[in-house]
């Protein structure tokens, strides 16, 4: 490298955005990802051996693909050669590999290509490669935010060793905020910036676990804010909001407001009002609520405030936290504004709640009664022979499937628990039990 060259590399470096300035180059400095890269690890220790295998990276954006691509470079003294999906063809790649072979053949040098957002390659993008990494002429890092299972071939994917990054967390985010404030070399030291805490907790909110999103709103609000008489550069929760284009709600996801908004929230399904539900349900969601907790609530509400009166319900709610899960946000959020459209137009019984509670009851301060011998199942010929299954009746082998038998222990017999409303599918089961609980009066007559 010419001198030109390597000033042409040191501007780049400077220009470059904070996210890009603040990736770290050892594994001690990288945050996140301990299920990987803590000391002791299998990864690590054949990574730090100089041994690679190729692997793919799976994790969502801004969990740490490509710096974790860099570092193992580094760790393994191989030379890297970055491409992206997005605009690489077959052409790039086979100079690549062409050079990858001069490099092994001077210097014995291994070259690690990375290739990020590789599940944008055709069949054919990716059959270029596979050849030479079977005879190891590169060492392929892939990156994705898709499941390789799916976007990766098999051939490619049989070769390569999958690694499943976790999104980071909110105090992994807070780490590399204070990093990139503290680092008088690649980051905000130099320029003295102050950020207050609510600043702070709405970036870390609105970064969505992303550390490079966190990062560039940082240098944005950072460069926008002018220092005071002392030098300072005081950045304010309306600074971070116009840096995030997004207003920080009140809520303390922590605190009296969560569990202020979710009891609104409860309570608006249990009124039906599908208005208020939805205002509390999105007011905690753009508050950077966790949506499989509100998933969660919901599932409950199905249960205990709609529960028999309409049990569809609870598979829309499942299905909502199932869409959550599967899709993330925040195209999930409609899936939770459909299911507690659904509930909060429900009919309601809390039926079901009761008779748990009721039969809770009995288990805990009733008789511990046994199982009645007809209901046991003979498993055994000595089972069979002291009277297990005796006297069971099969109920399909009877009319309309129904035969009356005693089910509950004999101090138990004829108890009520569930009493079913008349709302909802509960008017079927009431008219349901009726007539079982009529045939059965007239069989006793009889």
């Amino acid at each position: 490298m010419d001198m030109f060259e390597h000033k042409l590399e040191e501007q780049i470096k400077e220009e470059a955005p904070l996210a890009a300035r603040m990736r770290p180059a050892t594994f001690n400095d990288f945050v996140g990802q301990e299920h990987l890269i803590s000391g002791g690890r299998v990864l690590r220790k054949v990574i730090e051996a100089g041994q690679l295998p190729s692997i793919i990276l799976w994790g969502p954006p801004g969990s740490g693909k490509t710096t974790l691509a860099y570092i193992i470079a580094n760790a393994t003294d191989s030379h890297f050669s970055p491409v992206s999906a997005v605009s690489a063809g077959v052409a790039d790649l086979r100079r690549i590999i062409e050079e990858a072979r001069e490099r092994r053949k001077l210097y014995q040098q291994k070259t690690i290509l990375f290739i990020d957002e590789i599940h944008r390659f055709n069949k054919a993008q990716q059959d270029a490669v596979l050849p030479f990494v079977e005879d190891g002429t590169i060492t392929l890092i892939g990156a994705t935010t898709e499941n390789p299972s799916f976007e990766v071939i098999s051939p490619l994917l049989s070769r390569c060793q999958v690694l499943t990054l976790n999104p980071l967390t909110e105090e992994e985010i807070r780490i590399i905020i204070i990093r990139a404030l503290r680092d008088r070399l690649e980051g905000l030291g130099a320029l003295n910036v102050e950020l207050d805490n609510d600043a702070m907790l709405h970036l870390i909110t609105m970064s969505n676990k992303d550390a490079r999103i966190a990062l560039n709103a940082l240098e944005m609000a950072t460069l926008a804010t002018s220092p005071d008489a002392d030098g300072k550069r005081h950045i304010s929760l309306p600074t971070i909001e116009d840096a995030v284009q997004h207003r920080a709600l009140r809520y303390d996801k922590a605190g009296e407001q969560h569990y202020d908004i979710i009891s609104a929230l409860h309570k608006s399904l249990r009124g039906s009002d599908p208005d208020a539900s939805l205002y509390w349900l999105v007011r905690m969601l753009e508050a950077g609520e966790d949506p499989l907790y509100i998933a969660r609530r919901l599932v409950r509400f199905a249960s205990e405030d709609v529960g028999m009166a309409d049990p569809q319900a609870l598979v829309v709610a499942m299905a909502a936290q199932q869409a959550v899960h599967f899709i993330g946000m925040p195209e999930g959020n409609l899936a939770l504004a459909e299911a507690a459209v659904y509930l909060a137009t429900a009919p309601k019984s809390n039926s079901l709640y009761q008779a748990y509670s009721r039969v809770q009851k009995e288990i805990k301060y009733g008789s511990s009664e046994s199982v009645p011998l007809h209901l046991r199942n003979p498993v055994t010929q000595l089972m069979k022979d002291i009277g297990y299954g005796k006297g069971y009746k099969y109920a399909h082998d009877y009319p309309g499937h129904f035969v009356e038998q005693q089910n509950l222990p004999a101090s138990l017999q004829g108890k009520r628990y569930y009493t079913p409303t008349d709302q909802g599918y509960e008017k079927q089961v009431i008219a349901r039990l009726k007539a079982w609980r009529q045939g059965k009066e007239k069989g006793e007559e009889g």
